[in-house]
């Protein structure tokens, strides 16, 4: 790994947020945006004292206070926050494309006044919200070239930003997503109910701009009438299927409706689930397909392998590079039905376990937790 950063010269008392010396035993403090989000707890141990803790997210509506849940839009990355806040180390997760490129360069020549590093970790390459790249490519452009190291998750994106932004990037992998005694629990609950049944999952939610799922449905719906025991099951979100839903996409409701009254595809429609309730529907399931077009990584598929549930993820992005996966070719430039049907079968004849066991999990997060220790030493040395 390669870092731009030299060793600060500390700021004097009197300079805004220097607050008191600080020992060697004392967790160093990051200002992670958020610092609420599951991927960022799971950077700290499952168990024992953390070699640094991450600043309570700031309450959006009222800056001066800490949030347990609501971060967006991240009061972190202003700058006039910045200038005052006492961290060690500034770590942008997720929560810039709020900002305007300028509001980044703002916010680097803060923390290049107060002497304080800048760690990015590049989580999507190509923004799953935003229809065309033009956008976050400057957004990441600004934070890729002023950070003192960058992390990412996976070999494919890191050479990705070494070959466009000609950076480093330290690869670290994503921790767990599912709790380790929730995953525990419903791994074990899974290896009680198995029966011939096959069920694959669709989870269009609200149609996010990465997603094209109409393709997707249409070959999951003619290969699961040929496999003995094959359930499709669809999720999605009321403001998109329901008739008078505010996003409502009428071609695709209308379609799933059809074959719904058909008895062809069992679907279930609901506002956002909580987190219990989305691990007990992963977890109800064989298959979890992603029907994505353009991304980069995804935390489904991680809280998936998590639960013992099987990924087909499409061939954009770096999703086989987080772990095993069966991959179908899907782009914004073309789809690949034989792939997509093949991966079903496959995984429907094998039954395959890609899935990561509890201890794994907790093995993986120690080591994420030394590896950002290390990363966060080095740059404060």
């Amino acid at each position: 790994m390669s870092t731009r950063f030299t060793a600060p010269t500390r700021p004097s008392d009197d300079r805004p947020g220097a607050g008191r010396a600080r020992t060697a035993a004392e967790p160093l403090r990051i200002a992670s945006v958020p610092s609420t989000h599951v991927y960022v707890r799971h950077l700290r141990p499952p168990e024992g004292p953390s070699p640094f803790v991450h600043l309570p997210d700031p309450d959006p509506d009222h800056p001066s206070r800490s949030t347990t849940s609501k971060w967006w839009p991240p009061v972190m990355l202003r700058p006039e926050w910045a200038a005052t806040a006492e961290f060690d180390v500034f770590h942008v997760q997720f929560g810039f494309d709020a900002c305007s490129p300028q509001d980044l360069e703002r916010l680097v020549e803060v923390l290049r006044e107060r002497g304080k590093p800048l760690v990015l970790t590049a989580h999507d390459l190509r923004n799953p919200h935003h229809p065309t790249r033009e956008l976050h490519d400057q957004q990441l452009g600004v934070l890729l070239t002023a950070a003192d190291a960058v992390v990412t998750l996976t070999k494919g994106a890191a050479a990705e930003i070494r070959r466009r932004w000609g950076r480093e990037a330290l690869v670290i992998p994503h921790p767990h997503v599912v709790e380790l005694d929730t995953m525990a629990r419903l791994r074990r609950e899974r290896e009680q109910r198995r029966t011939d049944e096959f069920r694959v999952g669709v989870h269009i939610k609200s149609l996010r701009e990465s997603m094209d799922p109409f393709p997707v449905l249409r070959v999951l719906d003619e290969t699961l009438a040929e496999l003995p025991g094959a359930v499709l099951q669809v999720n999605g979100h009321h403001d998109v299927l329901d008739a008078d839903g505010a996003r409502r996409e009428p071609v695709l409701a209308a379609w799933l409706e059809e074959k719904a009254a058909a008895g062809r595809i069992d679907l279930r429609v609901h506002d956002f689930l909580p987190d219990a309730q989305l691990w007990e529907y992963l977890a109800s399931l064989d298959v979890a397909v992603l029907p994505y077009r353009f991304g980069t990584h995804s935390g489904w598929l991680e809280a998936c392998r998590d639960l013992g549930t099987t990924v087909v993820a499409p061939s954009c992005g770096y999703y086989a590079d987080q772990g095993p996966v069966l991959s179908y070719g899907f782009d914004e430039s073309h789809f690949d039905a034989d792939s997509l049907r093949e991966a079903i079968r496959f995984a429907h004849a094998a039954r395959p376990d890609h899935g990561a066991d509890v201890e794994e999990r907790r093995a993986q997060r120690r080591e994420v937790t030394l590896a950002h220790a290390r990363l966060y030493r080095e740059l404060l040395t």
